[in-house]
């Protein structure tokens, strides 16, 4: 190793590999006097690129590395300027920067090196990309193949590959400064197969440009040839002939004046474009859906309050909200004739009837009907339409269903309106308003038609799963009508009444041949469906009868079935589900619940125990944050009322507590099991059991306040099927027990809280 000192020439666009030459032209006086000085003593220049690309950087922004190179030529030229040729030999190690009183850079610097011969492997694969390179990078010179094989070293290697290659100034620095050849061999195989996949791209994007011009000249040659054709045969052109037609359809129209206006407009368009502008296609379209929309086409509703009773009653059993509703809005429609149409929702768990139930109550005003489905829409263009200018663009689903519907005052069905998502593409919601808002949809606008369309004649007819999920801006649009699951006894009806016949008819059997015993049809109900709705039972119900049918062909001996409970077994399997009931049996730390599911209401067993611990408290039985919180709750209050429960609060501190919801496999959440979790662990800590004929629900605070919690009349529907006998309820839901039948309440007995403190003297001090 030894040190050196020379010149420095700096360059920010000039780049230079070791064993390879590269020539320019200077001009100005600093780099005149530059290369003068080099002639003038060793001839030796050292070439460096700064990080900043100056050309007179800060000494700060010079790298460490550079290219030392032996000027062969400066030569004066006629036009001022000077020719200069240098001729890289080595990397070196730059160790320190100086600068004159002229400005002129000097380096001291040490020789590098790392000359390494050359892995066979590496110079196989680098000859091979080099050569797809070549063939496949346009402007590239195969010179660089016939000299690979004379280098005998992988650091000349790369240099003499990289040196013939196209690449940029930028990318080229990077091999400069790369000490290691090793690295600048894998860097030099990336770029090349970046470059090759690029310029591949640009040879598939031109052949589809060439395919699709051959296509467009192949389409236009064949118009011509049709119309050559037509002409020789002496038909009619086929655009004037169709727009004749469309003035025929404009004469018989009825719509509004503006309407009529906007046809002629987009007429007069469609005959002065060409045909083979792509214009023309559109046109046609737009034509098409503005003559096919019903634009003042009328149904009269049906003003018999008794016929309209008839078909609600027909299809549905129960729901008299929603069919008072109906009611009412046809008697004041009697009233008066500039009534706007509600916009009702129907919100209920899946099954229930509601999509059903709308096109009955369409059936029974004498309506047309049409539905569309926005669960899962993210784009407001599937309401109000996509505009024109858009490939493909068509009207949204408002003017589609109104097409569909061919009336102007169909019964409008949406379905799954809380399931409505918003993200970049726009807020669905949003776009919903102007439609269902009565103040704003006589004035519809979709993007696509661009002319008003009235829509306060539409019955909409909304449909939710969840009403806590329906965006605000639109629940507050909506007339909000609950349809709540049914009970065992209304699935029972409908099932005697309604389902059992239909079948019956619908598979050409008689009431003679298959009668049903009502224990049957209340085991299939309890022991082979678990729903809020009818469907499954109707599908049991099928299923039994293709059975009985099967029989029938088989032994035509047999000219009545019964079915009872032993056949139901027979004919559908074991029993499918069970529901939970009380096991008769006094416990301690066990208590009974009341849960709501999308199925119907369950009575919810908690248990709870104690172990030697640190006053962990540990809750399992997939439950939820909420019912977590409500279990935390709990836990504070009765340590703070420990005196008054009569618990040593030494049992809280010294054990670890652990609380269970049976059936882990069941996610449970919700607030309503405060106070019974509070139950459980009085009982607990007291040794005091509580009665399997109880059951309880109601939210707790911390002061011990019981709030009053929703799906009572699921929650005591499902308490009754497991034999409950008594039920605490909060104070604030005694009003609930007006929506439950007679046949239930008879016999349950009600206890109504509003301080647990009331709820404990009343199971402890009297147990």
């Amino acid at each position: 190793m030894f040190e050196n000192k020379t010149i420095v020439f700096v360059s920010s666009d000039i780049v230079l590999f070791p064993n390879s030459e590269i020539r320019f032209e200077i001009s100005s006086n600093y780099e005149k006097e530059l290369f003068n000085s080099v002639s003038e003593t060793s001839h030796k220049v050292l070439l460096v690129n700064p990080y900043d690309n100056s050309n007179l950087p800060d000494i700060m922004m010079l790298p460490n590395i550079g290219i030392l190179a032996n000027l062969t030529l400066n030569m004066n030229m006629p036009n001022g300027k000077n020719k200069i040729t240098l001729v890289g030999l080595k990397r070196i190690n730059i160790f320190n920067y100086s600068i004159d009183n002229n400005n002129m850079y000097y380096a001291e610097y040490n020789e590098i090196d790392n000359q390494r011969i050359v892995d066979e492997h590496y110079k196989n694969i680098l000859i091979k990309a080099v050569n797809k390179y070549v063939n496949k990078v346009p402007y590239v010179s195969n010179a660089v193949m016939n000299k690979i094989d004379l280098v005998d070293n992988i650091n000349d290697l790369t240099d003499l590959i990289i040196s013939f290659l196209p690449f940029g100034i930028e990318k080229k620095k990077k091999y400069v400064i790369e000490l290691d050849s090793y690295k600048r061999c894998n860097l030099l195989l990336s770029d090349m197969n970046d470059d090759i996949k690029y310029v591949e791209l640009e040879e598939k994007i031109e052949r589809q440009v060439e395919k699709e011009m051959d296509n467009v000249q192949k389409e236009y040659y064949l118009r011509e040839k049709i119309n050559v054709i037509q002409k020789e045969l002496g038909d009619s052109d086929g655009k004037d002939s169709e727009i004749e037609r469309f003035k025929k359809k404009l004469n018989s129209l009825k719509c509004p004046v503006n309407i009529k206006k906007r046809i002629k407009l987009e007429l007069n368009r469609y005959a002065a474009t060409s045909n083979n502008s792509p214009d023309i296609t559109l046109i046609r379209d737009y034509l098409d859906w503005m003559f096919n929309l019903p634009w003042n086409k009328y149904t009269k509703d049906n003003s018999n309050f008794n016929e309209v009773i008839d078909v609600l009653n027909e299809s549905h059993f129960g729901l008299y909200n929603v069919k008072e509703r109906i009611l009412e809005y046809l008697a004041v429609r009697q009233n008066t004739n500039n009534l706007k149409s509600p916009i009702l929702c129907l919100v209920g768990p899946p099954g229930v009837g509601k999509t059903t139930l709308a096109l009955s109550i369409a059936k029974a005003l004498n309506r047309k009907t049409t539905k569309i489905s926005v669960g899962g829409i993210n784009d407001e263009a599937e309401i109000v339409g996509h505009r024109r200018t858009y490939v493909g663009a068509n009207p949204g689903r408002i003017i589609q269903g109104l097409k569909r519907a061919g009336s102007s005052n169909p019964v409008f069905i949406i379905d799954e309106i809380d399931k409505m998502r918003k993200d970049i593409k726009g807020d669905p919601a949003s776009s919903l308003l102007e439609v269902l808002d009565p103040s704003q949809n006589s004035h519809f606008s979709d993007h696509y038609i661009e002319e008003e369309y009235d829509l306060s004649k539409v019955m909409f007819i909304a449909t939710a799963n969840y009403i806590d999920q329906i965006p605000y801006e639109l629940r507050d649009r909506l007339e909000i009508i609950e349809v709540s699951s049914y009970t065992e006894y209304e699935k029972f009806d409908i099932c005697k009444n309604y389902i059992i016949p239909k079948t019956l008819d619908s598979f050409n059997i008689t009431s003679f041949n298959v009668q049903f015993k009502d224990e049957a049809i209340m085991d299939i109900i309890r022991y082979y469906t678990k729903e809020a709705g009818v469907r499954e039972l109707e599908r049991k119900i099928s299923a039994i009868l293709r059975k009985i049918v099967k029989k029938f062909l088989i032994d035509k001996s047999i000219a009545l079935y019964e079915i009872d409970s032993k056949m139901v077994q027979d004919l559908l399997g074991k029993k499918k589900y069970s529901y939970n009931e009380i096991d008769k049996i006094k416990r301690i730390g066990v208590v009974n619940g009341m849960a709501y599911t999308s199925f119907g209401g369950d009575i919810l067993p908690i248990e709870a125990t104690y172990y030697k611990g640190s006053g962990n408290l540990i809750l399992t039985g997939n439950l939820g944050e909420v019912m977590k919180e409500s279990a935390h709750i709990a836990f504070s209050y009765i340590k703070a009322h420990a005196n008054d429960f009569g618990i040593d609060l030494k049992l809280l501190s010294d054990n670890d507590i652990h609380i269970h919801a049976p059936e882990g496999a069941v996610s449970k959440d919700g607030p309503s099991a405060g106070v019974t979790i509070t139950t459980v662990l009085i009982s607990l800590f007291t040794k005091k059991a509580v009665k399997s004929s109880i059951s309880m629900t109601g939210e707790m605070t911390l002061s011990g306040k019981v709030l009053p919690i929703g799906g009572v009349r699921e929650k005591v529907i499902g308490a009754h099927r497991a034999s409950i006998k008594t039920i605490y309820l909060p104070e604030e839901n005694k009003n609930d027990l007006d929506e439950i039948d007679n046949k239930i309440l008879k016999d349950i007995k009600f206890i109504f809280v509003n301080d647990y403190q009331q709820m404990y003297n009343s199971i402890f001090k009297r147990s």
